[in-house]
């Protein structure tokens, strides 16, 4: 296989098995790039795919795409990321993704009961938020949008 920029958009669409308006979506994103050949036409490097993949991956991991383009930014000359380079990024949203799933798990464990948005509707709420306490904590759901350490 070649590092020539030759793959057309359809091309490296069909083997990532994704659309071609989420390759327009992803370089307009600043996650990949692609070159333009004489024919003005997008033409990509093979190793985009990979690229994508890190993508896809992270992406079914709740990791967002702002956290995505920050994390690969840090690599050098806006090369694909190695092995190695997965394993540091995976490590950085380690902890991130941890957070998140001790907040699902909350939620999960109160979804029948108050979340603290302030509404004081519930007559049987087990934490009832007498004379609007929680409204010094902010607005919306303040126990749902706190960390576990919070409460």
């Amino acid at each position: 296989m070649s590092n020539e920029a030759n793959w057309s958009v359809g091309r490296v669409a069909q083997r990532c098995g994704i659309k071609v308006s989420t390759l327009h979506f992803y370089e307009q994103k600043g996650l990949i790039r692609s070159w333009r050949n004489q024919g003005n036409q997008r033409r990509y490097k093979p190793d985009v795919m990979r690229r994508i993949s890190v993508i896809k991956a992270a992406q079914k991991l709740g990791v967002t795409l702002e956290e995505i383009k920050s994390a690969l930014a840090q690599l050098p000359d806006n090369r694909t990321p190695t092995v190695d380079d997965w394993q540091a990024l995976s490590a950085q949203w380690h902890a991130m993704l941890n957070q998140r799933i001790a907040k699902l798990e909350a939620l999960r464990d109160s979804l029948d009961s108050c979340i603290g948005c302030g509404c004081l509707s519930l007559s049987r709420c087990p934490l009832y938020n007498p004379d609007d306490e929680l409204a010094e904590k902010g607005p919306g759901p303040v126990l749902l949008d706190a960390s576990p350490t919070d409460n």
